[in-house]
């Protein structure tokens, strides 16, 4: 599984970044996780809003910074 962080280095998107990190060592799902901070990367996947989330090339959220359940939700369902 793929997982990516959109942002370019504001809070919001460093406490997202950390608490995927987090959630992923919880779960004890096998992933790689990238911080994606380049705009013009950012914009190929449409957002309009910062931070994101994206799982294996899919765009789950943007614009918010969800609560580790959320997070685990967005995780497992792409694990399936």
């Amino acid at each position: 599984m793929k997982i990516k962080v959109l942002g370019t280095g504001c809070p919001s998107c460093k406490i997202l970044f950390k608490n995927v990190e987090e959630v992923i060592s919880e779960i004890g799902i096998d992933a790689t996780l990238e911080k994606e901070e380049d705009i013009k990367e950012i914009m190929k996947y449409g957002v309009m809003s910062l931070p994101a989330l994206v799982i294996n090339e899919k765009v789950k959220f943007s614009g918010k910074n969800p609560n580790k359940e959320e997070l685990k939700k967005y995780i497992l369902e792409e694990s399936k």
